[in-house]
């Protein structure tokens, strides 16, 4: 101690250490509170990546699945009538979409 007081001197000590002791920890639980946070930043994005990627494979499951739908919902036998009837005659524009949409509505 630098100058004499009327605390007793182990008392002095031992609040001494103990302000070093805080002092010397404080740079490592500083580097630890960093890492902690990292590592939580970096799992938080992962699971949002995962979320993402769940998502958009349920969008293209979806997507897929209305696009099946959709080629199965067509008479195929309708269609091909009309494209025979289409090869075989000069047909106007107008009559045109009459013979689609009657061999589509079949």
């Amino acid at each position: 101690m630098a100058f004499p007081t009327s605390v007793n001197n182990q008392i002095t000590d031992a609040v001494t250490q103990s302000n070093v002791k805080v002092l010397g920890e404080s740079a490592a639980v500083a580097l630890s509170n960093l890492y902690q946070s990292s590592a939580n930043s970096l799992a938080q994005s992962i699971q949002n990546a995962t979320f993402a990627q769940q998502q958009s494979n349920l969008i293209h499951q979806a997507t897929t699945t209305q696009g099946i739908n959709l080629i199965y919902a067509v008479d195929t036998a309708a269609v091909g009538d009309a494209s025979e009837k289409l090869a075989r005659a000069d047909v106007p524009a107008d009559a045109l979409m009459t013979i689609m949409l009657k061999a589509l509505n079949k």
